[in-house]
């Protein structure tokens, strides 16, 4: 569970930074970049602690 939870939590953490930058720069409006920050927010805070916690 740990192997699989590190590859989507750095996704996730990637949604949660890139957003705003592709809002910046006038790719995407605001709508869209409030969706996928709130399921990337999501999903970072479900992942991050299985493979955070020591063994």
């Amino acid at each position: 569970m740990k192997t699989l939870a590190l590859p989507i939590g750095v996704l996730a953490l990637v949604g949660t930074i890139v957003p705003p930058l592709l809002f910046m720069l006038g790719h995407i409006e605001q709508p869209p970049m409030k969706i996928t920050m709130l399921v990337s927010c999501i999903v970072w805070f479900i992942t991050a602690p299985m493979w955070m916690k020591s063994e």
